[in-house]
Protein backbone atom coordinates (compact mmCIF):
# COMPACT_ATOMS: atom_id res chain seq x y z
CA UNK A 1 0.00 0.00 0.00
CA UNK A 2 2.86 2.34 0.88
CA UNK A 3 4.58 1.61 -2.46
CA UNK A 4 1.33 2.27 -4.30
CA UNK A 5 1.00 5.65 -2.60
CA UNK A 6 4.60 6.60 -3.50
CA UNK A 7 4.05 5.53 -7.10
CA UNK A 8 0.86 7.61 -7.35
CA UNK A 9 2.66 10.61 -5.83
CA UNK A 10 5.52 10.24 -8.33
CA UNK A 11 3.11 10.05 -11.29
CA UNK A 12 1.26 13.11 -9.98
CA UNK A 13 4.53 15.07 -9.72
CA UNK A 14 5.49 14.07 -13.25
CA UNK A 15 2.08 15.25 -14.51
CA UNK A 16 2.55 18.58 -12.70
CA UNK A 17 6.01 19.01 -14.24
CA UNK A 18 4.60 18.19 -17.67
CA UNK A 19 1.73 20.67 -17.27
CA UNK A 20 4.13 23.36 -16.00
CA UNK A 21 6.34 22.83 -19.06
CA UNK A 22 3.30 23.12 -21.33
CA UNK A 23 2.21 26.32 -19.59
CA UNK A 24 5.68 27.88 -19.80
CA UNK A 25 5.97 26.95 -23.48
CA UNK A 26 2.56 28.40 -24.26
CA UNK A 27 3.45 31.59 -22.42
CA UNK A 28 6.77 31.85 -24.28
CA UNK A 29 5.02 31.26 -27.62
CA UNK A 30 2.48 34.00 -26.86
CA UNK A 31 5.32 36.40 -26.04
CA UNK A 32 7.09 35.51 -29.29
CA UNK A 33 3.94 36.16 -31.31
CA UNK A 34 3.46 39.51 -29.57
CA UNK A 35 7.01 40.58 -30.47
CA UNK A 36 6.59 39.45 -34.06
CA UNK A 37 3.53 41.68 -34.40
CA UNK A 38 5.22 44.63 -32.69
CA UNK A 39 8.46 44.42 -34.68
CA UNK A 40 6.90 44.13 -38.12
CA UNK A 41 7.33 47.44 -39.91
CA UNK A 42 10.31 48.42 -37.75
CA UNK A 43 13.96 48.42 -38.72
CA UNK A 44 16.21 45.89 -37.06
CA UNK A 45 18.85 47.39 -34.75
CA UNK A 46 20.78 44.21 -33.96
CA UNK A 47 23.54 42.94 -36.24
CA UNK A 48 26.52 40.74 -35.46
CA UNK A 49 29.34 41.31 -38.01
CA UNK A 50 30.82 37.96 -36.98
CA UNK A 51 27.92 36.24 -38.75
CA UNK A 52 28.81 37.57 -42.19
CA UNK A 53 30.23 34.16 -43.18
CA UNK A 54 27.05 32.37 -42.21
CA UNK A 55 24.79 34.99 -43.80
CA UNK A 56 26.54 34.90 -47.17
CA UNK A 57 26.57 31.10 -47.56
CA UNK A 58 23.60 30.76 -49.91
CA UNK A 59 24.85 33.68 -52.02
CA UNK A 60 28.36 32.20 -52.35
CA UNK A 61 26.90 28.91 -53.59
CA UNK A 62 24.51 30.49 -56.13
CA UNK A 63 26.56 32.99 -58.13
CA UNK A 64 25.35 31.83 -61.52
CA UNK A 65 24.03 35.18 -62.76
CA UNK A 66 24.83 38.90 -62.40
CA UNK A 67 25.29 39.97 -58.80
CA UNK A 68 26.34 43.12 -56.94
CA UNK A 69 30.11 42.75 -56.69
CA UNK A 70 32.12 43.33 -53.52
CA UNK A 71 33.32 46.82 -54.51
CA UNK A 72 29.78 48.06 -55.13
CA UNK A 73 28.47 46.25 -52.05
CA UNK A 74 30.98 48.02 -49.79
CA UNK A 75 30.71 51.38 -51.60
CA UNK A 76 26.98 51.48 -50.91
CA UNK A 77 27.23 50.09 -47.36
CA UNK A 78 24.72 47.41 -48.23
CA UNK A 79 25.74 45.50 -45.11
CA UNK A 80 24.15 48.25 -43.01
CA UNK A 81 21.02 48.18 -45.15
CA UNK A 82 20.84 44.40 -44.90
CA UNK A 83 21.13 44.68 -41.12
CA UNK A 84 18.25 47.17 -40.97
CA UNK A 85 16.14 44.94 -43.18
CA UNK A 86 16.87 41.62 -41.46
CA UNK A 87 13.97 40.61 -39.21
CA UNK A 88 14.29 36.95 -40.22
CA UNK A 89 14.18 34.16 -37.67
CA UNK A 90 15.82 31.38 -39.66
CA UNK A 91 19.14 30.88 -41.42
CA UNK A 92 17.30 29.92 -44.60
CA UNK A 93 15.47 33.26 -44.64
CA UNK A 94 18.44 35.34 -43.57
CA UNK A 95 20.72 33.83 -46.19
CA UNK A 96 18.16 34.23 -48.97
CA UNK A 97 17.55 37.86 -47.99
CA UNK A 98 21.29 38.54 -48.33
CA UNK A 99 21.30 36.70 -51.67
CA UNK A 100 18.27 38.64 -52.92
CA UNK A 101 19.82 42.00 -52.00
CA UNK A 102 22.96 41.12 -53.98
CA UNK A 103 21.24 39.47 -56.96
CA UNK A 104 18.98 41.86 -58.88
CA UNK A 105 16.32 40.25 -61.03
CA UNK A 106 15.97 41.13 -64.72
CA UNK A 107 12.65 39.34 -65.11
CA UNK A 108 9.55 41.49 -64.82
CA UNK A 109 7.34 38.46 -64.13
CA UNK A 110 9.50 37.40 -61.17
CA UNK A 111 9.31 40.89 -59.68
CA UNK A 112 5.55 41.07 -60.27
CA UNK A 113 5.12 37.83 -58.32
CA UNK A 114 7.29 39.18 -55.51
CA UNK A 115 5.09 42.25 -55.40
CA UNK A 116 1.92 40.18 -55.07
CA UNK A 117 3.43 38.12 -52.29
CA UNK A 118 4.73 41.18 -50.43
CA UNK A 119 1.27 42.76 -50.52
CA UNK A 120 -0.33 39.54 -49.30
CA UNK A 121 2.14 39.33 -46.41
CA UNK A 122 1.47 42.94 -45.42
CA UNK A 123 -2.32 42.58 -45.54
CA UNK A 124 -2.72 39.09 -44.03
CA UNK A 125 -1.23 39.63 -40.58
CA UNK A 126 -2.47 36.40 -39.01
CA UNK A 127 -0.99 34.25 -41.77
CA UNK A 128 2.26 36.21 -41.80
CA UNK A 129 2.72 35.92 -38.04
CA UNK A 130 2.06 32.20 -38.17
CA UNK A 131 4.75 31.83 -40.84
CA UNK A 132 7.17 33.98 -38.85
CA UNK A 133 6.53 31.84 -35.78
CA UNK A 134 7.38 28.66 -37.71
CA UNK A 135 10.54 30.28 -39.08
CA UNK A 136 11.57 31.20 -35.52
CA UNK A 137 11.14 27.55 -34.56
CA UNK A 138 13.36 26.59 -37.49
CA UNK A 139 16.00 28.92 -36.12
CA UNK A 140 19.56 29.56 -37.22
CA UNK A 141 22.85 27.72 -37.47
CA UNK A 142 25.79 29.06 -35.54
CA UNK A 143 28.77 30.72 -37.23
CA UNK A 144 28.58 28.66 -40.42
CA UNK A 145 26.04 28.59 -43.22
CA UNK A 146 24.01 25.43 -43.73
CA UNK A 147 25.65 25.31 -47.17
CA UNK A 148 29.09 25.30 -45.56
CA UNK A 149 27.97 22.39 -43.38
CA UNK A 150 26.78 20.54 -46.47
CA UNK A 151 30.20 21.08 -48.01
CA UNK A 152 31.87 19.81 -44.84
CA UNK A 153 30.01 16.52 -45.31
CA UNK A 154 32.20 15.82 -48.33
CA UNK A 155 35.26 15.58 -46.07
CA UNK A 156 33.76 12.44 -44.51
CA UNK A 157 34.15 10.52 -47.75
CA UNK A 158 32.18 7.33 -48.33
CA UNK A 159 31.00 5.78 -45.07
CA UNK A 160 29.78 2.19 -45.08
CA UNK A 161 27.97 0.17 -42.45
CA UNK A 162 29.86 -3.10 -42.96
CA UNK A 163 31.83 -2.94 -39.70
CA UNK A 164 28.69 -2.08 -37.74
CA UNK A 165 26.82 -5.08 -39.14
CA UNK A 166 29.96 -7.15 -38.47
CA UNK A 167 29.59 -6.15 -34.83
CA UNK A 168 26.04 -7.55 -34.88
CA UNK A 169 27.29 -10.85 -36.26
CA UNK A 170 30.06 -11.06 -33.66
CA UNK A 171 27.50 -10.32 -30.94
CA UNK A 172 25.25 -13.11 -32.26
CA UNK A 173 28.25 -15.50 -32.42
CA UNK A 174 29.20 -14.65 -28.84
CA UNK A 175 25.65 -15.43 -27.67
CA UNK A 176 25.75 -18.78 -29.48
CA UNK A 177 29.07 -19.59 -27.79
CA UNK A 178 27.54 -18.51 -24.46
CA UNK A 179 24.79 -21.11 -24.91
CA UNK A 180 27.40 -23.81 -25.48
CA UNK A 181 30.05 -22.74 -22.95
CA UNK A 182 29.35 -20.08 -20.37
CA UNK A 183 32.99 -19.18 -19.50
CA UNK A 184 34.08 -18.98 -23.14
CA UNK A 185 30.87 -17.24 -24.17
CA UNK A 186 31.14 -14.59 -21.46
CA UNK A 187 34.74 -13.90 -22.48
CA UNK A 188 33.74 -13.57 -26.16
CA UNK A 189 30.71 -11.43 -25.31
CA UNK A 190 32.77 -9.11 -23.12
CA UNK A 191 35.35 -8.74 -25.91
CA UNK A 192 32.71 -7.97 -28.57
CA UNK A 193 30.93 -5.45 -26.33
CA UNK A 194 34.24 -3.72 -25.55
CA UNK A 195 35.14 -3.59 -29.24
CA UNK A 196 31.71 -2.19 -30.16
CA UNK A 197 31.94 0.52 -27.49
CA UNK A 198 35.45 1.58 -28.54
CA UNK A 199 34.45 1.74 -32.21
CA UNK A 200 31.25 3.60 -31.31
CA UNK A 201 32.96 6.31 -29.25
CA UNK A 202 35.60 6.82 -31.94
CA UNK A 203 33.06 7.08 -34.78
CA UNK A 204 30.60 9.19 -32.76
CA UNK A 205 33.27 11.83 -32.06
CA UNK A 206 33.91 12.09 -35.82
CA UNK A 207 30.32 12.67 -36.86
CA UNK A 208 29.11 14.84 -33.98
CA UNK A 209 30.18 18.17 -35.59
CA UNK A 210 28.31 17.21 -38.79
CA UNK A 211 25.04 16.52 -37.01
CA UNK A 212 24.39 20.29 -36.95
CA UNK A 213 23.69 20.06 -40.67
CA UNK A 214 21.26 17.16 -40.33
CA UNK A 215 19.49 18.64 -37.33
CA UNK A 216 18.88 21.85 -39.25
CA UNK A 217 17.74 19.92 -42.31
CA UNK A 218 15.22 17.94 -40.26
CA UNK A 219 13.93 21.13 -38.65
CA UNK A 220 13.55 22.56 -42.16
CA UNK A 221 11.55 19.51 -43.25
CA UNK A 222 9.35 19.81 -40.17
CA UNK A 223 8.83 23.56 -40.75
CA UNK A 224 7.92 22.94 -44.40
CA UNK A 225 5.38 20.29 -43.39
CA UNK A 226 3.73 22.69 -40.93
CA UNK A 227 3.75 25.54 -43.45
CA UNK A 228 2.01 23.21 -45.90
CA UNK A 229 -0.91 23.01 -43.46
CA UNK A 230 -1.50 26.79 -43.36
CA UNK A 231 -4.86 26.93 -45.09
CA UNK A 232 -4.81 30.68 -45.75
CA UNK A 233 -1.83 30.28 -48.08
CA UNK A 234 -3.78 27.90 -50.29
CA UNK A 235 -6.31 30.65 -51.03
CA UNK A 236 -3.68 32.81 -52.76
CA UNK A 237 -2.81 31.48 -56.27
CA UNK A 238 0.89 32.28 -56.04
CA UNK A 239 1.35 30.80 -52.58
CA UNK A 240 -0.81 27.80 -53.52
CA UNK A 241 1.57 27.08 -56.39
CA UNK A 242 4.52 27.55 -54.04
CA UNK A 243 3.02 25.08 -51.56
CA UNK A 244 2.55 22.47 -54.29
CA UNK A 245 6.22 22.74 -55.25
CA UNK A 246 7.16 22.51 -51.59
CA UNK A 247 5.08 19.34 -51.18
CA UNK A 248 6.74 17.75 -54.21
CA UNK A 249 10.14 18.48 -52.72
CA UNK A 250 9.15 17.06 -49.32
CA UNK A 251 8.22 13.69 -50.86
CA UNK A 252 11.88 13.15 -51.73
CA UNK A 253 12.81 13.06 -48.05
CA UNK A 254 10.68 10.11 -46.86
CA UNK A 255 13.60 7.66 -46.70
CA UNK A 256 15.83 10.33 -45.18
CA UNK A 257 13.31 10.86 -42.37
CA UNK A 258 13.27 7.12 -41.62
CA UNK A 259 17.04 7.08 -41.32
CA UNK A 260 16.92 10.14 -39.13
CA UNK A 261 14.91 8.38 -36.43
CA UNK A 262 18.13 6.64 -35.47
CA UNK A 263 20.85 8.87 -36.86
CA UNK A 264 19.73 12.07 -35.14
CA UNK A 265 20.04 10.71 -31.61
CA UNK A 266 22.10 12.88 -29.25
CA UNK A 267 23.94 11.12 -26.44
CA UNK A 268 22.69 12.08 -23.01
CA UNK A 269 19.47 13.55 -24.38
CA UNK A 270 17.20 14.72 -21.60
CA UNK A 271 18.61 12.22 -19.10
CA UNK A 272 15.37 10.25 -18.77
CA UNK A 273 15.40 6.40 -18.61
CA UNK A 274 14.32 5.97 -22.23
CA UNK A 275 17.13 8.22 -23.44
CA UNK A 276 19.68 6.33 -21.35
CA UNK A 277 18.41 3.03 -22.72
CA UNK A 278 18.81 4.43 -26.26
CA UNK A 279 22.39 5.46 -25.44
CA UNK A 280 23.35 1.94 -24.30
CA UNK A 281 21.59 0.35 -27.28
CA UNK A 282 23.49 2.59 -29.66
CA UNK A 283 26.82 1.82 -28.01
CA UNK A 284 26.16 -1.90 -28.45
CA UNK A 285 24.43 -1.94 -31.84
CA UNK A 286 25.55 1.37 -33.45
CA UNK A 287 22.01 2.12 -34.63
CA UNK A 288 22.59 5.90 -34.76
CA UNK A 289 25.86 5.47 -36.67
CA UNK A 290 24.11 3.27 -39.22
CA UNK A 291 21.31 5.85 -39.50
CA UNK A 292 23.83 8.69 -39.92
CA UNK A 293 25.65 6.88 -42.74
CA UNK A 294 22.35 6.26 -44.51
CA UNK A 295 21.41 9.94 -44.10
CA UNK A 296 24.79 11.01 -45.46
CA UNK A 297 24.33 8.84 -48.53
CA UNK A 298 20.79 10.11 -49.12
CA UNK A 299 21.66 13.79 -48.65
CA UNK A 300 24.31 13.40 -51.34
CA UNK A 301 21.76 11.80 -53.66
CA UNK A 302 19.10 14.45 -52.95
CA UNK A 303 21.45 17.43 -52.77
CA UNK A 304 19.39 19.39 -55.32
CA UNK A 305 16.19 18.69 -53.38
CA UNK A 306 17.84 19.94 -50.18
CA UNK A 307 18.82 23.12 -52.02
CA UNK A 308 15.28 23.50 -53.37
CA UNK A 309 13.79 23.06 -49.90
CA UNK A 310 16.06 25.70 -48.35
CA UNK A 311 15.48 28.03 -51.31
CA UNK A 312 11.69 27.75 -51.06
CA UNK A 313 11.67 28.36 -47.33
CA UNK A 314 14.24 31.13 -47.51
CA UNK A 315 12.59 33.09 -50.30
CA UNK A 316 9.27 33.44 -48.51
CA UNK A 317 10.83 34.60 -45.24
CA UNK A 318 13.04 37.04 -47.17
CA UNK A 319 9.86 38.51 -48.67
CA UNK A 320 8.43 38.89 -45.16
CA UNK A 321 11.53 40.94 -44.30
CA UNK A 322 11.07 42.99 -47.51
CA UNK A 323 7.43 43.61 -46.61
CA UNK A 324 8.42 44.77 -43.12
CA UNK A 325 11.10 47.08 -44.53
CA UNK A 326 8.56 48.63 -46.91
CA UNK A 327 6.36 49.43 -43.92
CA UNK A 328 9.36 50.91 -42.06
CA UNK A 329 10.32 53.41 -44.79
CA UNK A 330 8.84 56.90 -44.22
CA UNK A 331 8.17 57.31 -47.96
CA UNK A 332 8.24 54.48 -50.47
CA UNK A 333 6.86 53.40 -53.82
CA UNK A 334 6.62 50.41 -56.12
CA UNK A 335 9.07 50.87 -59.02
CA UNK A 336 8.04 50.97 -62.67
CA UNK A 337 10.63 49.09 -64.68
CA UNK A 338 10.90 49.04 -68.48
CA UNK A 339 11.89 45.55 -69.54
CA UNK A 340 12.32 46.03 -73.29
CA UNK A 341 14.33 49.26 -73.44
CA UNK A 342 16.89 49.51 -76.23
CA UNK A 343 20.33 51.05 -75.70
CA UNK A 344 18.87 54.38 -76.84
CA UNK A 345 15.89 54.23 -74.47
CA UNK A 346 17.64 53.61 -71.15
CA UNK A 347 16.56 56.01 -68.44
CA UNK A 348 16.54 56.67 -64.71
CA UNK A 349 13.84 58.78 -63.11
CA UNK A 350 12.84 59.41 -59.50
CA UNK A 351 10.80 61.90 -57.49
CA UNK A 352 11.56 62.53 -53.79
CA UNK A 353 14.53 60.16 -53.92
CA UNK A 354 16.41 59.78 -50.63
CA UNK A 355 19.02 57.66 -48.87
CA UNK A 356 17.28 55.05 -46.67
CA UNK A 357 19.99 55.10 -43.98
CA UNK A 358 19.68 58.84 -43.31
CA UNK A 359 17.06 59.97 -40.85
CA UNK A 360 14.98 62.93 -42.14
CA UNK A 361 16.90 62.81 -45.42
CA UNK A 362 16.46 65.62 -47.96
CA UNK A 363 14.57 64.30 -51.00
CA UNK A 364 15.59 65.12 -54.57
CA UNK A 365 14.25 64.67 -58.09
CA UNK A 366 16.23 63.38 -61.06
CA UNK A 367 15.49 62.39 -64.63
CA UNK A 368 18.34 61.08 -66.73
CA UNK A 369 18.48 59.69 -70.24
CA UNK A 370 22.20 60.29 -70.63
CA UNK A 371 25.19 60.78 -68.32
CA UNK A 372 24.87 62.90 -65.19
CA UNK A 373 27.79 64.99 -63.89
CA UNK A 374 27.44 66.41 -60.39
CA UNK A 375 29.66 69.19 -59.03
CA UNK A 376 29.83 70.89 -55.66
CA UNK A 377 32.04 71.27 -52.61
CA UNK A 378 32.96 68.63 -50.08
CA UNK A 379 30.12 67.57 -47.77
CA UNK A 380 27.52 69.23 -49.99
CA UNK A 381 25.72 65.96 -50.75
CA UNK A 382 27.27 64.60 -53.97
CA UNK A 383 28.35 61.19 -52.67
CA UNK A 384 25.17 60.70 -50.67
CA UNK A 385 23.03 61.39 -53.72
CA UNK A 386 25.03 58.93 -55.84
CA UNK A 387 24.59 56.27 -53.17
CA UNK A 388 20.87 57.00 -52.83
CA UNK A 389 20.36 56.58 -56.59
CA UNK A 390 22.43 53.37 -56.71
CA UNK A 391 20.72 51.81 -53.68
CA UNK A 392 17.27 52.53 -55.06
CA UNK A 393 18.18 51.05 -58.43
CA UNK A 394 19.15 47.87 -56.57
CA UNK A 395 16.01 47.99 -54.42
CA UNK A 396 13.86 48.22 -57.55
CA UNK A 397 15.12 44.87 -58.85
CA UNK A 398 15.40 43.06 -55.50
CA UNK A 399 12.84 43.97 -52.83
CA UNK A 400 10.68 45.81 -55.41
CA UNK A 401 10.41 48.81 -53.10
CA UNK A 402 12.11 52.19 -53.55
CA UNK A 403 12.87 54.99 -51.09
CA UNK A 404 11.10 57.62 -53.19
CA UNK A 405 7.57 58.77 -53.93
CA UNK A 406 7.96 57.75 -57.57
CA UNK A 407 10.61 55.67 -59.34
CA UNK A 408 10.97 54.45 -62.92
CA UNK A 409 13.94 53.10 -64.83
CA UNK A 410 15.28 50.51 -67.22
CA UNK A 411 16.60 47.22 -65.87
CA UNK A 412 20.22 47.82 -64.91
CA UNK A 413 23.38 46.09 -63.81
CA UNK A 414 24.48 48.42 -61.00
CA UNK A 415 28.20 49.04 -60.45
CA UNK A 416 30.15 51.71 -58.59
CA UNK A 417 33.62 53.06 -57.97
CA UNK A 418 33.41 55.29 -54.94
CA UNK A 419 34.86 54.50 -51.51
CA UNK A 420 38.20 53.05 -52.64
CA UNK A 421 41.38 52.69 -50.57
CA UNK A 422 45.02 51.82 -51.05
CA UNK A 423 45.49 48.05 -51.18
CA UNK A 424 48.18 47.54 -48.56
CA UNK A 425 48.23 43.75 -48.89
CA UNK A 426 49.31 43.96 -52.55
CA UNK A 427 51.22 47.27 -52.20
CA UNK A 428 48.93 48.94 -54.76
CA UNK A 429 48.52 52.71 -54.62
CA UNK A 430 45.13 54.39 -54.55
CA UNK A 431 45.49 55.29 -58.22
CA UNK A 432 46.14 51.67 -59.26
CA UNK A 433 43.17 50.48 -57.19
CA UNK A 434 41.01 53.17 -58.79
CA UNK A 435 41.90 52.45 -62.42
CA UNK A 436 41.36 48.72 -61.80
CA UNK A 437 37.93 49.52 -60.39
CA UNK A 438 37.01 51.70 -63.37
CA UNK A 439 38.34 49.12 -65.82
CA UNK A 440 36.00 46.47 -64.46
CA UNK A 441 33.07 48.79 -65.26
CA UNK A 442 34.34 49.44 -68.77
CA UNK A 443 34.77 45.71 -69.34
CA UNK A 444 31.25 45.06 -68.10
CA UNK A 445 29.79 47.60 -70.54
CA UNK A 446 31.12 45.57 -73.46
CA UNK A 447 29.18 42.46 -72.42
CA UNK A 448 25.99 41.61 -74.27
CA UNK A 449 23.70 42.00 -71.29
CA UNK A 450 21.41 44.50 -69.56
CA UNK A 451 22.71 48.11 -69.56
CA UNK A 452 25.09 49.19 -66.83
CA UNK A 453 24.11 51.90 -64.37
CA UNK A 454 27.42 53.06 -62.91
CA UNK A 455 28.32 55.56 -60.20
CA UNK A 456 31.75 57.15 -60.00
CA UNK A 457 32.80 59.49 -57.21
CA UNK A 458 35.74 61.85 -57.86
CA UNK A 459 37.19 60.27 -60.99
CA UNK A 460 40.93 59.54 -60.72
CA UNK A 461 41.43 61.57 -57.56
CA UNK A 462 44.70 59.68 -57.03
CA UNK A 463 46.74 61.58 -59.64
CA UNK A 464 47.74 65.12 -60.64
CA UNK A 465 45.28 67.70 -61.97
CA UNK A 466 46.29 67.80 -65.66
CA UNK A 467 46.39 64.03 -66.16
CA UNK A 468 43.28 63.55 -64.03
CA UNK A 469 41.17 65.90 -66.14
CA UNK A 470 42.49 64.49 -69.42
CA UNK A 471 42.02 60.84 -68.42
CA UNK A 472 38.71 61.49 -66.63
CA UNK A 473 37.28 63.13 -69.74
CA UNK A 474 38.07 60.16 -71.94
CA UNK A 475 36.97 57.55 -69.40
CA UNK A 476 33.63 59.28 -68.82
CA UNK A 477 33.17 59.71 -72.55
CA UNK A 478 33.61 55.94 -72.92
CA UNK A 479 30.85 55.51 -70.34
CA UNK A 480 28.38 57.31 -72.58
CA UNK A 481 26.12 55.83 -75.22
CA UNK A 482 27.40 52.25 -75.03
CA UNK A 483 24.68 50.42 -73.16
CA UNK A 484 25.48 52.44 -70.06
CA UNK A 485 24.14 55.28 -67.94
CA UNK A 486 26.79 56.95 -65.78
CA UNK A 487 26.40 59.19 -62.74
CA UNK A 488 29.68 60.88 -61.78
CA UNK A 489 30.63 63.40 -59.09
CA UNK A 490 33.66 65.64 -59.40
CA UNK A 491 35.41 68.74 -58.06
CA UNK A 492 36.92 69.40 -61.48
CA UNK A 493 34.70 72.11 -62.92
CA UNK A 494 36.57 71.75 -66.24
CA UNK A 495 34.77 68.47 -66.87
CA UNK A 496 31.42 70.25 -67.09
CA UNK A 497 32.63 72.00 -70.26
CA UNK A 498 34.56 69.09 -71.73
CA UNK A 499 31.62 66.67 -71.31
CA UNK A 500 28.69 68.99 -71.98
CA UNK A 501 27.75 67.11 -75.16
CA UNK A 502 27.18 63.81 -73.38
CA UNK A 503 26.51 64.63 -69.70
CA UNK A 504 23.82 66.73 -68.06
CA UNK A 505 25.14 69.00 -65.32
CA UNK A 506 23.77 69.15 -61.80
CA UNK A 507 25.26 70.55 -58.62
CA UNK A 508 24.92 70.95 -54.88
CA UNK A 509 25.54 74.26 -53.11
CA UNK A 510 26.52 75.29 -49.63
CA UNK A 511 25.38 78.50 -47.96
CA UNK A 512 27.45 80.70 -45.67
CA UNK A 513 25.36 82.76 -43.28
CA UNK A 514 26.46 84.72 -40.21
CA UNK A 515 29.93 83.23 -40.37
CA UNK A 516 28.66 79.66 -40.48
CA UNK A 517 28.23 77.10 -43.28
CA UNK A 518 24.96 75.38 -44.08
CA UNK A 519 24.26 72.56 -46.58
CA UNK A 520 20.68 72.37 -47.93
CA UNK A 521 21.52 69.11 -49.84
CA UNK A 522 19.25 70.10 -52.73
CA UNK A 523 20.15 68.88 -56.21
CA UNK A 524 20.14 71.83 -58.60
CA UNK A 525 20.42 71.96 -62.41
CA UNK A 526 23.60 73.24 -64.04
CA UNK A 527 27.21 73.27 -62.87
CA UNK A 528 28.47 74.64 -59.57
CA UNK A 529 29.49 78.31 -59.85
CA UNK A 530 30.18 79.34 -56.26
CA UNK A 531 33.72 79.55 -54.84
CA UNK A 532 32.72 79.00 -51.27
CA UNK A 533 35.76 76.82 -50.64
CA UNK A 534 37.77 80.05 -50.52
CA UNK A 535 35.11 81.85 -48.47
CA UNK A 536 35.32 79.03 -45.93
CA UNK A 537 38.87 80.17 -45.19
CA UNK A 538 37.37 83.32 -43.69
CA UNK A 539 34.97 81.26 -41.58
CA UNK A 540 37.97 79.38 -40.20
CA UNK A 541 39.84 82.61 -39.38
CA UNK A 542 42.42 82.84 -42.20
CA UNK A 543 44.03 86.22 -42.93
CA UNK A 544 42.25 88.47 -45.41
CA UNK A 545 45.35 88.66 -47.66
CA UNK A 546 45.33 84.91 -48.20
CA UNK A 547 41.61 84.91 -48.92
CA UNK A 548 41.56 87.82 -51.35
CA UNK A 549 44.64 86.58 -53.22
CA UNK A 550 43.23 83.10 -53.58
CA UNK A 551 39.93 84.50 -54.81
CA UNK A 552 41.72 86.61 -57.41
CA UNK A 553 43.81 83.66 -58.64
CA UNK A 554 40.71 81.51 -59.09
CA UNK A 555 38.91 84.28 -60.99
CA UNK A 556 41.97 84.79 -63.22
CA UNK A 557 42.09 81.09 -64.12
CA UNK A 558 38.39 80.95 -64.94
CA UNK A 559 38.72 84.01 -67.17
CA UNK A 560 41.97 83.09 -68.96
CA UNK A 561 42.17 79.31 -68.86
CA UNK A 562 45.60 79.23 -67.19
CA UNK A 563 47.15 80.14 -63.86
CA UNK A 564 48.99 83.43 -63.33
CA UNK A 565 52.62 82.65 -62.58
CA UNK A 566 53.42 85.69 -60.45
CA UNK A 567 52.75 85.59 -56.73
CA UNK A 568 51.69 89.22 -56.75
CA UNK A 569 48.07 90.13 -56.99
CA UNK A 570 47.26 92.19 -60.10
CA UNK A 571 44.58 94.78 -59.94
Amino acid sequence: MEYLFLTAALIFCLILVFLKQMYDQKKADAQTIKKLKENFGKENDVWDPERVNAVSGYFRHHQDTFFIDDITYHDLELDRIFAKMDITGSSAGQEYLYYMLRTPSFNGQVLAEREQKIRFLIEEEQTRVRLQFLYRKLGRTNKYSIYDYLEFLDTLGERRNGKHFAGWLLMAAALVILAISAPLGLTALFGVISWNIVVYMKEKSKIEPYLVCFRYLFRAIEAAEKIGKVQELKKDPLFADWLQKLQRTLRQFDSLKRSGRFGMHVMGGNGNPLELAADYSNMLLHLDLIGFNRMLHQVRIYHQDVDQLLTSLGETEALIAAASYRKALPVCCVPELSENDTAEDIHFSAHDLYHPLIRDAVKNDIHAERGVLITGSNASGKSTFLKAAAINAIFAQTIHTCAASCYGSSFFRVMSSMALRDNLTSSESYYIVEIRSLKRILDSIEKDAAPVLCFVDEVLRGTNTVERIAASTKILESMYGKNVLCFAATHDIELTELLENCYDNYHFEEQIENGDIHFPYELLPGKATSRNAIRLLAVMGYEEEIISSADWLAAYFLANGHWEKTMERKE
